[in-house]
């Protein structure tokens, strides 16, 4: 992964791989690309790696909040 100006001011988000156990921080634009990249090179295609479960589930609860969805 390259360092330029535009990924410094991209938002960079938590990947996880239990399989591996690892971490790293994958910018934006290139989660999708790169978490199914993973996941077919190392884990037969199989989805290990993943979104930061805990940040999954707060940006899930931000958006639900956003759209009304939790509102009684």
């Amino acid at each position: 992964m390259t360092t330029d100006d535009a990924d410094e001011s991209e938002p960079h988000v938590p990947v996880v791989c239990s399989a591996c156990d690892t971490t790293s921080r994958v910018p934006l634009s290139e989660l999708a690309t790169t978490v199914e990249r993973h996941n077919d090179h190392l884990h037969d295609g199989d989805e290990v790696a993943e979104v930061d479960p805990e940040i999954a589930d707060q940006l899930a609860d931000l958006v639900a909040t956003d759209l009304g969805l939790l509102e009684e």
